[in-house]
């Protein structure tokens, strides 16, 4: 049954319902267009229907394309739809219900770009005053600060328009100022409580700037007033995979890849979801649909790639390199970069070791293309760190922290083992596992304890300030913890720069080393592209350095802090398990439980690359994996320099 007799046996209606314009009768256009529209809701594909036999006569009427692109939109077939509002905002730039109904399809689609584009159109169109329209035609131009200047200028004459309000709230959002942003939408929505496209602006600045609690009160606010909402429901989705709620997002990604069934990005971020769950075939599945649906979405097959137990085969190879050839024009940087790390990893399980390892450095050399990272910046602060952070400083500070022992924070490099360290500990009755949270490091970057210039750690000071950071993260990241076990996990690697504002603020957390043998995790974090940060990963050089640092800094603590770090080295968990495990449990304070020799049969959720590698039995798997291409790493051997050598498991 097609959508045109699905939507007439559902409401009542048949195509004798609709309204044909007869050639020439240009009189009967608004008529037939106001018939179309009557039936997007009840009849989408007679509606479509409608505007096809306008379009047929009047070819050029941007409204007609609107409603045809409202009721593919309302059929799920969003590139349909998409094409026909481009149609109909090329035909009539002047309509900002067209522009606003291309902008919410491209959210779908994952084009953020096109969407703030279109929505800056939308709000030139309704801006009625002209200096309201000069800033709107500089934000569609990306013209920050002109649109600021005029939009400042404009509510100083007029501090209660909540149009100008939001106007500037996206331009703070453009410039990721979202503190100012939500400040501005919660102005404009104490003026409008209705205004209901302030309040979804509201839920995404508050989601982009990490208060995802805050962003889903406001979606559940707009939900219930409009259930169905794509835009509300993937944002929610997102939100809730985000607290860790992943039952709930799920449900959502499945409302909607129902609903849009040609949204690839949907089906990427529910793709995402089902991972963590370990819901491990379905994920392939979403994956495998959402490249069916566009060949070069190289996010997607990195995804499908970085299960790890997927293995690509001759075919993936081929398809991703002819998705590079035909799209070497049209893909972004982002897709080519994971395109070439996913082929670096089909290679490389085919033991084609040498295709492999210039996949990924292809893949590496693109991605550094969009990254900062200045390895005698680190080598300074670490050198910093070391000459402040003495006996006698910590002695000053003593007993001024937050006295609670609930997180154990697990640090080191990515890929040394975190995960697998983890997944014991989650796997204790007194113990959850939560995710790498970034609340550390945001109190260290408020503190100024990522720049040179800063005063920091002397901005630690007085004493009295560091129970209230202690209490104000067990606070922040109290949203991630499901359960009622007194203990939980906070596993974010690079909170090995702030073990001593970890100590001072929360001196009774434990703290956890994870280390791994400098070549291969080294080697597992080159051929590994990493959702977010770990920027010094996609250079052996400036890897080697890091590791050094981190060695560096890691051997001081255990001078000036003796005893208060655990350093757990991967080789040895995986040759005697059980030794390690009560090891583990021992420094933490928890009774030994068999539970944590049985960490695969965990369920929870996982959202690292090694999610399901955690979910096997212990093995030797990829321990000496690195040594295929040991040929390659002399830039790693060599920056690495005596950490190498004195790294207890050769």
């Amino acid at each position: 049954m097609g959508d045109h007799e699905a939507m007439s046996g559902n409401t009542g209606l048949s195509g004798s319902d609709s309204f044909a314009l007869p050639a020439g009768a240009t009189g009967s256009y608004t008529r037939a267009i106001e018939r179309a529209r009557y039936l997007l809701d009840r009849a989408p594909g007679l509606a479509e229907e409608q505007a096809r036999e306008i379009l047929a006569v009047v070819p050029a009427s941007g409204e007609a394309h609107l409603v045809r692109g409202l009721a593919l939109a309302g059929m799920h077939r969003l590139d349909e739809a998409v094409t026909a509002l481009r149609e109909s905002v090329r035909r009539s730039p002047d309509n900002y219900e067209a522009w606003r109904a291309l902008g919410e399809q491209l959210v779908l689609l994952g084009d953020s770009g096109g969407a703030d584009f279109a929505f800056a159109q939308q709000l030139r169109c309704q801006a009625k005053d002209p200096q309201l329209q000069a800033a709107a035609v500089a934000m569609v131009r990306n013209d920050v600060p002109v649109a600021e200047r005029l939009l400042k200028q404009f509510l100083k004459q007029h501090p209660t328009d909540i149009a100008a309000l939001r106007m500037l709230a996206e331009v703070a959002g453009r410039i990721g100022r979202y503190r100012d942003a939500i400040y501005l939408l919660e102005h404009a929505l104490e003026l409008a409580p209705s205004f209901d496209t302030a309040r979804f602006n509201l839920a995404t600045a508050l989601y982009r700037f990490g208060e995802n609690a805050k962003a889903l009160e406001q979606l559940d606010l707009l939900l219930a007033k409009q259930p169905r909402h794509s835009s509300y429901r993937n944002l929610a989705a997102a939100a809730l995979g985000r607290i860790g709620d992943l039952d709930a997002a799920i449900a959502h990604y499945e409302y909607l890849v129902e609903r849009h069934p040609a949204a690839s990005k949907i089906w990427m971020s529910y793709g995402h979801s089902l991972k963590t769950v370990g819901r491990q075939a379905d994920a392939v599945d979403a994956y495998r649909r959402c490249i069916a649906l566009e060949p070069g979405y190289g996010e997607a097959w990195w995804s499908l790639a970085n299960l790890k137990t997927v293995h690509l085969g001759k075919e993936d190879i081929a398809a991703m390199t002819s998705a590079l050839a035909d799209g070497a024009e049209r893909l972004s940087v982002e897709d080519r970069y994971h395109l070439h790390f996913a082929i670096g990893k089909a290679h490389e399980d085919l033991g084609q070791d040498e295709e492999a390892f210039a996949a990924y450095d292809d893949g590496n050399r693109l991605r550094r293309t969009e990254l900062h990272y200045d390895a005698d910046e680190m080598s300074a602060l670490v050198d910093r760190s070391i000459r402040t952070l003495t006996p006698a400083f910590f002695a000053g500070l003593a007993g001024g922290g937050c006295n609670k022992a609930d997180p154990i924070f697990i640090v080191g490099m990515p890929r040394a083992g975190s995960t697998l360290i983890e997944q014991i500990l989650a796997s204790h009755p007194m113990i959850e596992g939560t995710q790498e949270l970034p609340e550390i490091m945001a109190i260290a970057r408020r503190l100024g304890a990522e720049h040179l210039e800063s005063k920091f750690p002397e901005t630690l000071s007085p004493k009295d300030k560091l129970a209230e950071l202690g209490e104000e993260y067990l606070r922040e990241t109290r949203i991630q913890r499901r359960t009622d076990r007194p203990l939980f996990i906070d596993k974010m690697p690079n909170n090995w720069q702030h073990i001593g504002l970890i100590h001072l603020i929360l001196p009774n957390a434990k703290i956890i080393d994870a280390r791994r043998h400098p070549l291969a995790c080294g080697y597992s974090n080159f051929k590994q592209h990493f959702a977010r940060g770990q920027a010094f990963s996609y250079d052996l050089t400036t890897m080697g350095r890091y590791y050094a640092d981190y060695v560096r800094l890691m051997d001081h603590f255990d001078t000036v802090l003796p005893g208060r770090v655990l350093r757990v080295f991967h080789e040895a968990v995986i040759e005697d398990t059980e030794a390690q495990v009560r090891r583990l449990l021992d420094y933490v304070g928890v009774d030994f439980d068999p539970a944590c020799l049985r960490f695969h049969e965990n369920r929870r959720p996982v959202r690292t690359a090694s999610s399901e590698q955690v979910r096997r039995p212990i093995n030797r798997d990829g321990m000496d994996q690195w040594q295929r291409f040991d040929r390659w790493l002399d830039p790693l051997r060599e920056a690495l320099g005596p950490v190498l050598e004195t790294y207890p498991y050769a």
